[in-house]
């Protein structure tokens, strides 16, 4: 792949990741805290909700800059290991974030798509 292509790509993740944390902080009163805590039993404790939102923030900025700074198998490995796990947990919590038109969780196939060429354009592990 082209180095500049591969930027592109890479650095348009970085965007995804840290805009996503920025607007979880920024927002951390509105969409998420309601879902999280309509949700039975302990996550309907305002103060989990906070602490789970602002976790998946940081985990968001940490990726991000992981990205943006040490790109390679590893942060491509870990933006997949995180995405997979929050897409599988949006999942349980509302399938139906399947079919909202702006796509919460539909886009995370082409960031799939992305992380994938990435991974195999990547230089693998020396031995």
């Amino acid at each position: 792949m082209h180095p500049a292509s591969r930027q592109l790509l890479r650095l348009s993740l970085v965007f995804v990741w840290l805009v996503t944390a920025i607007v979880s902080v920024v927002e951390l009163q509105g969409q998420s805290r309601e879902l999280l805590v309509s949700l039975p039993r302990a996550l309907t404790d305002p103060r989990l909700a906070t602490a789970l939102i602002l976790s998946g923030a940081a985990a968001d900025a940490a990726l991000g800059l992981w990205l943006a700074w040490r790109p390679g198998r590893a942060a491509y490995w870990a933006a997949l290991g995180l995405m997979g796990v929050m897409t599988l947990l949006a999942t349980l919590i509302d399938p139906g974030w399947w079919l909202h038109p702006l796509g919460p969780l539909t886009k995370n196939l082409p960031i799939a798509a992305i992380l994938l060429v990435l991974l195999k354009d990547a230089a693998p592990p020396s031995p």
